[in-house]
């Protein structure tokens, strides 16, 4: 089926209770199974990536609800579960009417992803990256939802800023939601941190791989950024790179959804990932330490020139990482 009979399945309450869910966009894959799970009182097993175990699976799908109620099972991958373990948990339940499976295929590769969703109880969508009409329509009904008022114009905007990403650009509303008011062009402009004519992580990639960044920082702003913008930024960016860090260590696999609550596009991911490996705890908490205190002083009454306190601790950053 397509995205749009999934859509009339979701509304009629009729959707198959076992869901492949797989394609090019992990934002409308992740969208959709949300939806799919809203179900009151199920007993819910979710097994992201590593956690992910046949016989933990199998048994959650086998076992009797205490009080009737459904057994919900919802795997997420970036590797393809082998199809005889599929099969498997796709029987159960097909014998089992109070079993619901949502299988959320999340890596490259999709030939052949949805083989084992055959039957009158199941289902497959392949979720394309959606055209531009589409991608405003998701981010003002996401907006709907939250209750924010958005037009569609600034909608358009909000997603030019971020690179016609849904993932970023609808993390983005949330955040939008706290000035309370109808959002316009102009307060994604004063709100939002874009991805400007020179993107923001590639500058700050610059700055922590120790390359020359001067260019960099004087055409970002020259085109508006202001310092306290950029070092509040380079701060996030070294925050998120500092989980992506941990994430590897515990996991052993860096993945943004389970970083971030939304997941990147896929080389943004890897960059981040490499560029997270290569600093050390301790320069970690030195760095932030620093940009924090650098902020402080920037935001301090007479304080000194707001460009050279910015160069000033960059270029300590570098010497630290």
């Amino acid at each position: 089926m397509n995205r749009q009979d999934l859509d009339r399945h979701l509304q009629n309450n009729s959707a198959p209770r076992a869901m492949a869910l797989f394609g090019e966009s992990p934002f409308l894959i992740d969208r959709y199974a949300q939806k799919l799970s809203k179900i009151e009182g199920a007993s819910v097993l979710s097994l992201y990536h590593d956690e992910y175990d046949f016989n933990t699976a199998k048994a959650h799908l086998s076992q009797g609800s205490l009080f009737g109620d459904q057994n919900l099972l919802i795997v997420k991958h970036e590797k393809k579960i082998p199809k005889a373990e599929l099969d498997t948990l796709v029987e159960l339940v097909g014998k089992n009417e109070d079993n619901t499976f949502i299988y959320c295929y999340m890596g490259e590769d999709v030939k052949g992803a949805d083989t084992a969703f055959k039957g009158s109880h199941t289902g497959s969508v392949r979720f394309f990256h959606p055209y531009a009409n589409e991608a405003r329509a998701i981010v003002l009904q996401e907006a709907k939802e939250i209750g924010l008022q958005l037009d569609s114009s600034a909608a358009f905007h909000l997603l030019e800023m971020q690179n016609n990403d849904l993932s970023l650009a609808c993390n983005e509303l949330s955040k939008l939601l706290i000035l309370n008011k109808p959002i316009t062009i102009k307060e994604i402009d004063e709100q939002v941190f874009g991805l400007s004519e020179i993107k923001i992580d590639y500058f700050i990639t610059q700055v922590i791989e120790k390359k020359e960044f001067l260019p960099s920082l004087r055409h970002l702003l020259e085109s508006g950024e202001d310092e306290i913008r950029l070092l509040t930024g380079i701060s996030a960016f070294l925050t998120q790179l500092y989980l992506f860090n941990t994430a590897i260590k515990i996991h052993g696999i860096a993945d943004s959804a389970l970083v971030l609550g939304y997941k990147l596009p896929g080389f943004i991911e890897k960059e981040r990932a490499a560029l997270s490996i290569k600093i050390t705890p301790e320069a970690y908490k030195k760095g932030l330490n620093l940009l924090l205190d650098t902020e402080l002083k920037m935001k301090a009454v007479g304080s000194p020139d707001q460009e050279a306190l910015l160069l000033s601790s960059l270029l300590k950053l570098q010497s630290f990482i």
